[in-house]
């Protein structure tokens, strides 16, 4: 009986090692990364807006800022607080989108003051204060993704009311340093993060429903937002700096009065999320001064709308139709229809003295500059496949109850594709997890060896020693037959073993590494030389 019992509790435990140990060498599948939605803020804001803006997280300890996405840049703008002097709004740090300091971040690595080469074709310059960070998508706690060591530029120029967020893959290249910087869309990519150097991206738009707010996707798009294969789909342009180049065909006002036509000629412009207004040919700026009887403000530079004019544009209740193609005349097109509401923005200090509307158009001064900014991002959802070499724009959909879509991206290496909320894990196993195995199976022997002692190896030394004591006694004659004999009568049954009913709790704690920054301190001058950052190679 003994024997049965420690063989039946031998193969027991050893079949339940052999599939704890065959379970934990099997390879791991490994999971698709799903796409990122970066968190809208919640707040409306911009000097030029309103604008969704964004938030992210930046520095250790975390400080939270408010951004614009950018499809121009690679690397993470924040205002830093040199940004907000003695002269301006008690309350500007929170205008523009909140202040991070590099003092306050122990991560901060600083490098040099290099010049904003972005957007400088459309007269946008400045220098901005560039290191290195950790910076984290969404809210603190939101759980999104947190990255170490990533490009940051400090800035205080106004020309960028609030800081940026870089959506480019394309590498930062700063003069004084002899490799490229990866882009954050890189990086994540890289981590496995997301599935594709990808995105999605519409602005928002305040005036649809209780304000629609931004949409802002890594690695995918957000089908929600657009109607299914309603877009067009468009070769990048050989310029890296003008890559999301569109041919624009037509632009047409149309309303109950009829439709007037507002460009002469096609035109190639960029689309950039990370400007505002619409910079457009002489002759196009004509026509939309004549059709929606605006009149250039000198001292500010827009086009000012008063309530007067305000009012009688309501009324005409008018659209302008953007129809867009992969050249200036011919082929497919694309319509993207932008209601007067999508012009009704306001500019506020420091671009006019009081608060005031304006109608986003700009003169360009050569071709070079023509430009779809954020205005049209309001009406139009742009994807961008930096894999596959193309990106497409399609006309936004609206209704009330909005519920996010997400679909991937895959990337162009990738055998399969498929959303999924599961959490990534590698496809073999770590040191980590080899050493996780040998200690469990060690600790299943122990207890192997614990159970076969206690349940068959004691009791049969028990009796065994009990057999010897009653030989003993029996030729001593001090045996009592009342109290057991061979006759057929028991003996007392032995008291019962209690097992340890405590758990053991094995734990295996991941090693980790943290980017030591340098502290820059308030009393030090910064450096001073100031360098030519080319911007993304």
């Amino acid at each position: 009986m003994a024997t049965h019992r420690l063989r039946m509790i031998s193969g027991l435990v050893i079949a339940s090692l052999a599939v704890s140990v065959a379970s934990a060498l099997l390879p791991r599948a490994t999971v698709i990364p799903v796409p990122v939605s970066i968190t809208p803020s919640q707040y409306w804001e911009g000097n030029d807006g309103p604008w969704s803006s964004f938030a992210i997280r930046v520095g250790n300890p975390a400080q939270d800022v408010r951004v614009f996405p950018s499809t121009l840049t690679s690397a993470t703008w924040v205002v830093v607080p040199e940004g907000c002097t003695s002269t301006d709004p008690g309350n500007c740090g929170s205008l523009r989108g909140g202040l991070f300091s590099v003092n306050a971040s122990s991560t901060w690595v600083a490098n040099e003051f290099f010049g904003l080469f972005y957007d400088s074709w459309l007269n946008f310059n400045g220098t901005g204060e560039f290191g290195f960070d950790t910076v984290g998508l969404s809210w603190q706690g939101s759980g999104g993704p947190t990255l170490n060591h990533t490009v940051v530029g400090g800035i205080a120029d106004k020309s960028f009311y609030l800081g940026s967020f870089g959506l480019s893959p394309r590498p930062t290249n700063f003069t004084t340093f002899n490799a490229p910087q990866p882009s954050y869309l890189t990086l994540l990519k890289e981590s496995n993060q997301i599935p594709s150097l990808s995105y999605g991206i519409t602005a928002g738009a305040p005036y649809r429903y209780s304000k629609v707010l931004g949409s802002t996707v890594l690695g995918g798009y957000d089908q929600g937002r657009f109607a299914l294969n309603s877009g067009l789909s468009f070769p990048f342009g050989p310029d890296q700096t003008r890559d999301l180049l569109v041919g624009i065909q037509t632009i047409t006002k149309t309303s109950a009065s009829g439709s007037t036509n507002l460009l002469p000629n096609g035109i190639y412009a960029a689309i950039d999320s990370t400007v505002a207004q619409m910079y457009l040919p002489q002759a196009a700026v004509t026509a939309f001064e004549n059709a929606f009887s605006l009149t250039l403000d000198p001292t500010s530079g827009l086009y000012l709308v008063n309530d007067s004019l305000h009012n009688a544009l309501l009324a005409q209740q008018a659209s302008v139709v953007f129809s867009l193609g992969k050249d200036i005349s011919g082929g497919q097109t694309v319509q993207i229809t932008l209601p007067y509401a999508s012009f009704d923005l306001t500019a506020q200090t420091p671009l006019v003295a009081n608060s005031s509307r304006y109608f986003p158009l700009h003169l360009a001064s050569n071709d070079s500059q023509y430009t779809l900014g954020r205005t049209f991002l309001q009406e139009a959802y742009l994807t961008a496949d930096y894999e596959h070499m193309n990106f497409s724009v399609a006309q936004c959909t609206w209704s009330a109850n909005m519920t996010e879509h997400i679909i991937p991206i895959c990337s162009l290496n990738s055998t399969e594709c498929a959303a999924t909320t599961n959490k990534k894990t590698g496809g073999g196993l770590s040191s980590g997890a080899i050493a996780g195995i040998v200690v469990g199976a060690v600790a299943i022997l122990a207890i192997a060896a614990l159970l076969i002692w206690l349940l068959a190896i004691r009791p049969r030394k028990r009796r065994l020693e009990n057999t010897e004591v009653k030989n003993r006694e029996r030729l001593e004659g001090q045996y009592d037959p009342k109290n057991g004999a061979a006759d057929g009568s028991t003996y007392k049954s032995a008291p019962g073993v209690e097992l340890d009913a405590d758990q053991i709790h094995i734990g295996h704690e991941l090693g980790g590494t943290m980017v030591t920054g340098e502290e820059l301190h308030a009393d030090e001058p910064p450096p001073r030389p100031v360098y030519e950052m080319p911007g993304d190679l």
